[in-house]
C-alpha cells in the first residue's frame, strides 16, 4: 500500500519506520513544520512532501492515511480522511475528548470506512502474552486491574503543547491515562461507573499532572489507575488479578525498562505462588503489530486492535472526571 502521513514527529517516524518495515511504501507526508516533513521524507526515496495535510488526505493514489498530529487536529483530519474514503490509523486518544470524536464515529459508519485507533500498548509482547493467559482461563476469572503509568516531565514541560488545554484537551489523564484506561477495558469489559481525581500538584500549567481513576465495570470488576508526570524514574506496571492467579506487566523497553510479564499462580495450599517471568527484550514491536492488524482490518479479515468506539469509550472515562472536577464543594457550615 502506498501510505501518506500527517504529522512527522516522534510518532510520525515510528510509524514511518513500522511501515516500511512491512513492505508497504511511504508515499507521502506532511507537516505543520515543513522541515520535519522533508526530514522524514528524506528517509524513504520517493516520498513527497505535500505542502498540506488536504493534500495528503485528497490524492488519488494514497491509499491510507495515518494521522499522528498532536490532539486538536486528530479528530478533524481523520473526518476529512473518512470524507475522501480513505481508511485512517489515527494516534490516541484520536481527539481532544468524546463530544468531539462522536461525529467522526458517526461519518465512519455510515462511509464504511475502517479507522482504528493508535492504542498501540496492547500490542506489547507482554501485553499479548497476558491477554492470551486471560482467554485461556489461566487465572481464573477476573476480579479487578491496577495500573501505574508516568514520566517526569523535563524542562519547559509546562509550556508545550500538552500543558495547553486548548491544544491538549486535558493533561496527563489524556496523555498517558488513556492507554491505562484502554488496557482495563480490554480485560474488563466496558465501564459502568466512574470516580476519581485530576490535580496538579507539582507543574505550573491549567491541566493536571496527575489523574486518579477507578473505574467499575459489568459483573463487579473494577480498575484502580494512575497516570503521572510526576514520576521521577519512569514507570509502567498493569497488574491484572484473577481468583486463582495474578499477572504483572512492567516496562515498556527503553527508559520504562525492560518489559517484562510474571505469572503468579495460586497453589491449591496457597502460601508462596507458582511463579513464570517472561522477558521481552530488544526494540520495540508493537507499532509494526499494530499496523500488521491495521493492513487486515482493510482486507476483511478479522484484527485485533482499537477501534473508534474503543477510543469514545476510553474519552468517556476521562471526560467524566473532568466533569465531575468543574464542581465546587462548599465548606461545611
Amino acid at each position: 500500500m502506498r501510505i501518506g502521513i500527517i504529522g512527522c514527529g516522534l510518532i510520525g517516524g515510528k510509524r514511518a519506520r513500522s511501515i516500511a518495515a512491512l513492505g508497504h511504501s511511504v508515499a507521502m507526508v506532511a507537516d505543520v513544520q515543513p522541515a520535519r516533513a522533508v526530514q522524514l521524507a528524506n528517509s524513504y526515496p520517493g516520498c513527497i512532501v505535500a505542502a498540506q495535510w488536504t493534500d495528503v488526505v485528497a490524492a488519488p493514489d494514497i491509499d491510507a492515511v495515518v494521522v499522528s498530529t498532536i490532539n486538536d487536529s486528530l479528530a478533524p483530519i481523520t473526518l476529512a480522511a473518512v470524507q475522501a474514503g480513505k481508511p485512517v490509523l489515527v494516534e490516541k486518544p484520536a481527539a481532544r475528548s468524546a463530544e468531539e470524536l462522536r461525529p467522526v464515529l458517526a461519518a465512519t459508519q455510515k462511509a464504511g470506512v475502517t479507522v482504528r485507533v493508535g492504542f498501540n500498548h496492547r500490542f506489547h509482547p507482554a501485553m499479548q502474552k497476558a491477554r492470551a493467559l486471560v482467554d485461556a482461563g489461566a487465572v481464573g476469572p477476573l476480579m479487578f486491574v491496577r495500573g501505574r503509568y508516568g514520566h517526569g516531565g523535563r524542562l519547559g514541560y509546562d509550556r508545550e503543547w500538552r500543558a495547553n488545554p486548548a491544544l491538549a484537551g486535558g493533561g496527563e489523564l489524556l496523555d498517558q491515562g488513556v492507554h491505562l484506561i484502554d488496557l482495563t477495558r480490554w480485560f474488563l469489559g466496558d465501564v459502568e461507573q466512574v470516580s476519581g481525581f485530576a490535580g496538579t500538584f507539582f507543574w505550573n500549567m491549567p491541566v493536571e499532572d496527575n489523574g486518579f481513576v477507578c473505574t467499575h465495570h459489568r459483573g463487579g470488576t473494577l480498575g484502580w489507575l494512575h497516570a503521572s508526570c510526576t514520576e521521577w524514574k519512569n514507570m509502567f506496571c498493569l497488574e491484572i488479578y484473577g481468583r486463582t492467579a495474578k499477572l504483572q506487566i512492567d516496562g515498556l523497553g527503553g527508559s520504562y525498562g525492560v518489559e517484562r510479564l510474571a505469572y503468579y499462580r495460586m497453589l491449591p495450599q496457597m502460601g508462596p505462588p507458582e511463579t513464570t517471568i517472561w522477558e521481552y527484550p530488544g526494540e520495540d514491536s508493537s507499532w509494526m503489530e499494530e499496523f500488521r492488524a491495521f493492513e487486515q482490518a482493510l482486507h476483511g479479515q478479522p484484527a485485533p486492535g482499537a477501534t473508534l468506539e474503543d477510543a469514545v469509550a476510553a474519552l468517556e472515562v476521562v471526560g467524566a472526571i473532568y466533569t465531575a472536577q468543574r464542581r465546587v464543594l462548599r465548606p461545611v457550615a
